[in-house]
């Protein structure tokens, strides 16, 4: 399949805090800090740049502080970028606190600032045209103006043919929206790809294959992201594959998820089936929990 990916999602400011131990509370912890882009949509774009998608467009919205700088960055990596500026709310940001133990597990303090003030004022109909694939951020079914620009977007794309796919992004936000009025703004995607954790929260089945066959019922395909695991491929109803995990020893697990989104979806535009770009996606989580920070 020829044609562009188009991510519509969250860009915002990362402030990543890898601190050498427990947090003390009430006064210092030792941290490596420092300051990069982010934020999961723009992190899929920029992965799925990386991984050979030769056209990845991505629609977001900043505030005029940080503008300059987020598009510098994405250009950098390849993205073409689309930044609507808000003239009222500044760039989202989030302090991702990373523990440099040895699961390098990360807890986010999230600001979401501009980014979720996406609305559908700010689509156009015409950013499909020589669009392969659309792919939406979940963090845009987390407030209002999003999730109606969700809906416009998903309609436009159905009336050109074009598959959409979800990230769900958030277990914490997704459980306050609430399961049902997710899968209801979900209807009509072709591809969900939730961690372990979201697969559960969205089915309440405790065991991974269960919740990815379960899921499966609703959308066309699902790939359910297991970190260390690897990952669970599902078409109608039924796990197809077990894709095995690239061993790697972590430092930052910010943007796993989405690394393996956007080799995934890269990997699909050029024409890969399922497994293979759920194989492609294990290496590039393998490459990205190797790093500091969410993007290549």
């Amino acid at each position: 399949m020829s044609g562009a990916l188009l991510v519509v999602g969250d860009v915002v400011t990362d402030v990543v805090a890898r601190h050498l131990g427990p947090l003390a509370a009430g006064t210092d912890t030792a941290a490596v800090v420092r300051t990069l882009p982010g934020g999961a949509g723009a992190n899929v774009a920029c992965w799925a740049a990386q991984g050979g998608c030769p056209d990845v467009r991505l629609l977001g919205r900043v505030g005029s502080e940080a503008a300059a700088w987020h598009e510098r960055e994405l250009t950098a990596a390849g993205v073409t970028a689309r930044l609507v500026v808000d003239a009222e709310a500044p760039t989202g940001t989030v302090i991702c606190l990373v523990d440099a133990g040895a699961a390098a597990e990360r807890t986010f303090l999230t600001d979401s600032g501009a980014s979720l003030r996406l609305a559908p004022g700010d689509w156009s109909d015409t950013l499909l045209d020589g669009v392969a694939r659309l792919h939406l951020s979940g963090y845009l079914f987390f407030s209002e103006p999003s999730r109606a620009l969700v809906t416009v977007a998903v309609e436009a794309a159905r009336a050109r043919a074009v598959p959409v796919s979800v990230d769900p992004a958030s277990a914490g936000f997704l459980a306050e929206l609430g399961v049902d009025r997710f899968l209801a703004f979900a209807d009509g995607i072709d591809v969900l790809l939730p961690s372990r954790d979201e697969a559960h929260l969205l089915t309440g089945l405790p065991d991974p294959a269960d919740a990815a066959a379960k899921l499966s019922r609703h959308v066309p395909l699902v790939v359910v992201k297991q970190g260390a695991e690897g990952a669970l491929v599902a078409v109608s109803g039924e796990v197809k594959a077990r894709i095995p995990a690239v061993a790697a020893v972590p430092r930052d697990t910010t943007g796993a998820g989405d690394a393996f989104t956007g080799a995934f979806l890269a990997a699909l535009l050029a024409g890969a089936g399922p497994e293979e770009a759920a194989a492609a996606g294990c290496r590039a989580g393998a490459r990205a929990v190797q790093k500091v920070g969410g993007r290549p």
